[in-house]
Formats: structure tokens, sequence, C-alpha cells
């Protein structure tokens, strides 16, 4: 009375390992939906952008500012080859202010005198900037005329 047993379904239709499957094997079995490859793809291409904008940006600021550095270190450099070249009737003192000048015959004239401490005798110079001697003997600029530096940049 042993009888073999045949199974009625198709055996390319069945698994040995049903867990192993990519899609759900019977009513029970969890859900499974396919994914939008379009969707995530378009969420992480837009987390990277967002990101790497966020970093050019800092880089940029960075890259800003350095270039403020640069330009203040040059306007110094010239300040200080201009007061160098000028005309001084007294030794500077480090950390006390002092005016530079250009005559009308372009040379270079350093003042205690202040722009705005001349008086009745009005000069003929043309005010360059107020410095501040450092410790180094370089030369720290307090205020400068804008126009001026423009004209010798050019």
């Amino acid at each position: 009375m042993n009888k073999d047993f045949i199974n009625p379904i198709d055996p390319d239709k069945i698994s040995e390992n049903p867990g192993t499957l990519a899609y759900p094997h019977h009513a029970g079995s969890a859900l499974v939906k396919p994914e939008d490859q379009g969707k995530i793809k378009g969420r992480a291409l837009s987390a990277m952008e967002h990101q790497t904008d966020m970093q050019l940006g800092q880089i940029y600021e960075q890259m800003q500012l350095l270039a403020e550095q640069a330009k203040k270190l040059n306007d110094r450099k010239q300040i200080s080859e201009f007061i160098y070249t000028a005309e001084m009737r007294f030794e500077p003192l480090i950390n006390h202010q002092y005016h530079l000048y250009q005559k009308e015959n372009g040379a270079y004239l350093l003042s205690l005198i202040g722009p705005s401490q001349w008086g009745r005798s009005k000069n003929n110079f043309t005010f360059c900037a107020s410095v501040k001697l450092l410790a180094d003997h370089t030369w720290d600029i307090i205020e400068k005329n804008e126009d001026f530096m423009k004209q010798q940049a050019d």
C-alpha cells in the first residue's frame, strides 16, 4: 500500500529554499515593493549637489578672506615703500601715529600733523594715509585715501 507520492505542482515552479526568493512565495509573505530607482538616484543626486554647493560656498568665503588679507598686505607694503622714500624731519617712534602726504612735485612727506590739524596754514599736499609704526618696523594703515591708492594702482 505504499504508493509513491506524485506532486501535482510543476517542479520548475517550486523552490527547495523559498526564503531566498526575491518575491513573496505565499499569501503570508512580507510585502515586497520594487524600488523606484529614478527616485533613489534623484534624492542622492540632490543631496550630493547640496553638500558640494555648501562646501564650494565655504571655499569661496575662504578665498574672499585670503584675497582681502592679500590686498591689505599689499597696501601696507606699498605705503611702507612710500614712507621709506619720504622726507622725514624726525625719527619715527614705535606705536606712534604719523601721516603720509604727497607733495605737488611727487615727493612724499611723513608728518606729525594730521589732515584735519593744518588749520589756516593750508597745505598743498595730497593726503595718502595715516599710519602707525609697528615693532617690526612695518607700518599699520589706520586710515587711507582710497582715491590716492587707486591712482597708484593704475
